[in-house]
């Protein structure tokens, strides 16, 4: 297992944090070390541009940075690694264009996280935990099925969706090697939660 990846995994989200780019450096400053960009609904170049940026600011801090689904964003701007949804490229098909890249995969059940690992996926997100102010329409997984999943693989698993700090050591307790989050951390940028990384 790889055991050297942070354990809080900030993954940003423009619509609901149109400043994040403003918020991002002071959680940074605050110890988070993994940052994912996600943009769904931007053209390829705005995306790039926005991953310039976002790869400028983590540099400054050490922080590793995953492009969410694209693969030539995340060699463009010499992201650390990919992270990639349900739908996007198997995580085979992106150590085959390049093997330094990382890898995150969005799981959402016990079937995918197998596919991620067997696949070679360096990690996977599993979500929704809790139920989300991201996907309300998702049902919430549990804890039981993370406890179940952190079993049966042998790679990182990053419980996501609806965690708060109250949550987290229940996460923990059930096998998550980290937590994602998007509000757990944008929410909270201003409150003295320090370093949990």
């Amino acid at each position: 297992m790889k055991k050297d990846l942070p354990r809080l995994y900030l993954i940003t989200d423009s619509k609901r944090y149109p400043d994040f780019l403003e918020r991002l450096p002071r959680l940074l400053e605050k110890g988070i070390r993994m940052v994912q960009l996600r943009e769904k609904e931007i053209s390829g170049l705005e995306y790039y541009k926005r991953a310039l940026k976002v790869r400028e600011i983590t540099a400054q801090y050490g922080a590793l940075l995953f492009i969410n689904d694209r693969v030539d964003i995340a060699l463009a701007v010499s992201a650390d690694g990919v992270h990639l949804p349900e739908k996007g490229l198997p995580p085979s098909v992106v150590k085959k264009i390049k093997k330094e890249l990382m890898v995150g995969y969005s799981a959402h059940n016990l079937e995918q996280a197998l596919y991620a690992e067997r696949e070679g996926a360096d990690f996977i997100t599993l979500s929704p935990i809790f139920p989300t102010k991201s996907h309300p329409e998702a049902k919430p997984i549990g804890l039981e099925l993370l406890k179940e999943v952190s079993q049966r693989v042998s790679m990182p698993v990053y419980a996501l969706g609806g965690i708060e700090w109250d949550k987290i050591k229940l996460c923990y307790k059930n096998g998550a090697y980290g937590i994602g989050g998007i509000g757990l951390f944008f929410d909270h940028v201003d409150s003295d939660w320090g370093s949990n990384g």
